[in-house]
């Protein structure tokens, strides 16, 4: 972490610059804080995603609880069947060991503080981020199941048809 120290009471700063980046114009995930940083306590990554953007296929994991906090924009969100609209301000608690996933719901573009406790799955943000690491129904759920997690592209077509959504 690049970060300027002041006094003994251990305050940090991690800069603008020092803040890493993956993806492109139409998702974008800024690491504002690595689990590294946090002894694994906790990580925290902004999403921005264009209009009618699917963040991942329906998914869920068995070691981490996300918190999204909307800072701009629509939040749609499915957990295991039930769909739910967010809106800037609110805060969203999807709970580990459950079907979900998130969308930009909205014409604007959003985004979203993810807090996630603890921290570690941000490092498979960044895989799927690298060449190869697409969203494909052959390659992820090996990867997913590396970090607890499981993907159900099936269950995700339907939403995607749904609200007219793309990856």
């Amino acid at each position: 972490m690049n970060v300027n120290r002041a006094g003994s009471a251990g305050i940090r700063i991690k800069t603008a610059r020092a803040i890493e980046s993956t993806g492109d114009a139409s998702a974008l995930d800024r690491y504002i804080l690595d689990s590294a940083d946090s002894g694994g306590a906790i990580a925290v990554v902004e999403h921005l995603l264009a209009p009618r953007t699917l963040a991942a296929p329906i998914h869920r994991h068995s070691r981490e609880d996300e918190y999204s906090l909307v800072l701009a924009g629509r939040l749609g969100v499915f957990e295991d069947g039930d769909e739910v609209v967010a809106s800037p301000g609110d805060l969203v608690f999807k709970p580990r060991g459950r079907w979900h996933t998130f969308w930009n719901a909205g014409e604007e573009p959003l985004r979203v503080l993810e807090l996630i406790v603890p921290g570690g799955i941000e490092q498979l943000f960044r895989q799927l981020a690298e060449p190869g690491g697409e969203y494909d129904p052959a390659t992820l759920p090996p990867l997913a199941a590396e970090y607890g997690g499981e993907v159900d592209f099936e269950a995700t077509m339907p939403l995607m048809q749904r609200h007219g959504l793309v990856f």
